[in-house]
């Protein structure tokens, strides 16, 4: 279960944000949109969390960034090369922050127990790294390691870190985490921690859903328990599928290979299968393949398999622009999913971004799941929660939000009245 999020100087990011999901003492909906930690300081979790602001206000950046540490985490000991450099982009709008180091920071709950993992790099090296576990009030530190000089680290253990820590510190390259190198040398303690953060996190850009995901989704329906969780979905969105078959055909089928630098399509000539879908009407029925349906059917299907897994997984899904071709209704339904304990039971968490402000429905969403974004004179993103604006339980949310009272909305004034003066 994620617990926090922080990032510093990432892309439009330069100083640190926070991204929280650990839950205020408001008792709205408590019973259905958070989960129980287990945790003093923190007893309860959000089921979700979602990210409004304007173009260009740095909310993908965020959700980017969140899965650039996990794709480090998961290639930085196996796929990246000896003196490989990173795709890496630092704030390049301020000359101090372009030579300072990304940050990375990461609480989450695995097997009950809080730990905290954390890391800086340059493109070209790892320049610290730490991973802290809370079994007490008073965290322990299982290890740090920090640059020193040219590729001199200094390294911390705890007495608790069992293992071969010395060959999984001579294997560490400079531009490695000693956590995957640690994991891939097979480290009892370590390996859950590096799975939690590589398998747990499922990101998926704007623009995957149609292009991407379908093949996941048309994969389930190699067996009838797969193929009745299409359907019922499908049917649950009500837009006209009565039902869905596969069929084996050869042709072009995509390959997914996700990485550090984003994902990479490799369209693949081979057999495969290929839904197709029932519509029935008092006159007939008709099938369709799905470059027949509307976009929003195709984002919907591409995005089953994906919602279905990290619900049945106990995943975190990470959805940008999680409303793009969608229709309002539909949304609020796969937002829903997540927020219904009994569709939810391993405390699946969905965070995304969005432009929709019917969204912003006290039945729907409380108070502490509202975050903005939005930029600084500096062109520096902030982000910032509804909370810090106290506002009242049955206020307006969509209407404060569109009048500008928490900010991150398009600064429209000045256009909208050299427009109008055009127009008149």
């Amino acid at each position: 279960m994620l617990l926090e999020f922080r990032i510093r100087n990432y892309r439009s990011i330069r100083d640190e944000q926070a991204l929280s999901l650990v839950a205020s003492s408001d008792k709205t909906l408590a019973t259905t949109h958070l989960v129980p930690t287990g945790l003093k300081s923190a007893p309860q979790a959000l089921r979700s969390a979602v990210v409004y602001g304007p173009n260009a206000s740095g909310k993908s950046n965020l959700l980017r960034g969140l899965e650039y540490l996990r794709a480090v985490v998961a290639e930085s000991a196996t796929v990246i090369q000896p003196g490989q450099t990173y795709n890496l982009k630092p704030f390049l709008l301020d000359p101090a922050s372009a030579q300072q180091p990304t940050e990375f920071e990461l609480s989450f709950l695995l097997s009950g127990v809080r730990h905290r993992y954390a890391f800086a790099m340059t493109a070209e090296r790892i320049v610290r790294e730490s991973l802290l576990v809370y079994r007490s009030s008073k965290p322990t530190q299982l290890f740090s390691r920090r640059h020193v000089e040219a590729d001199v680290y200094r390294y911390e253990f705890s007495s608790h870190l069992s293992g071969p820590r010395k060959l999984w510190l001579d294997s560490t390259r400079p531009n490695a985490l000693f956590l995957s190198m640690a994991a891939q040398l097979n480290s009892e303690q370590l390996g859950p921690v590096f799975r939690w953060i590589v398998h747990r996190i499922c990101f998926l850009p704007a623009a995957a859903a149609a292009k991407v995901l379908p093949d996941f989704t048309t994969a389930l329906l190699a067996t009838e328990e797969g193929r009745a969780a299409i359907r019922d979905f499908l049917s649950a969105a009500d837009i006209g599928i009565t039902d869905v078959q596969a069929e084996t055909r050869k042709g072009l089928h995509n390959q997914v290979l996700i990485s550090a630098g984003g994902m990479q399509l490799i369209p693949q000539e081979r057999e495969g299968l290929t839904p197709v879908f029932e519509h029935r009407t008092p006159k007939g029925m008709a099938r369709f393949e799905l470059n027949d349906e509307s976009e929003g059917t195709q984002r919907l299907y591409g995005l089953i398999a994906p919602a279905l897994d990290c619900l049945r997984e106990g995943r975190v899904l990470v959805l940008d622009e999680i409303e793009s071709s969608l229709h309002t209704l539909l949304v609020r339904r796969l937002i829903t999913m997540f927020q219904t304990p009994e569709q939810n039971r391993q405390g699946a968490q969905l965070i995304f971004s969005t432009h929709d402000t019917s969204l912003l429905d006290h039945s729907l969403l409380r108070r502490d799941q509202i975050w903005f974004a939005d930029k600084d004179a500096d062109q520096a993103t902030r982000l910032y929660p509804l909370t810090d604006f106290s506002p009242r339980k049955q206020e307006s949310l969509t209407r404060g939000y569109l009048a500008g009272r928490y900010g991150a909305v398009p600064i429209l004034g000045e256009w909208l009245g050299q427009a109008a003066a055009a127009a008149n």
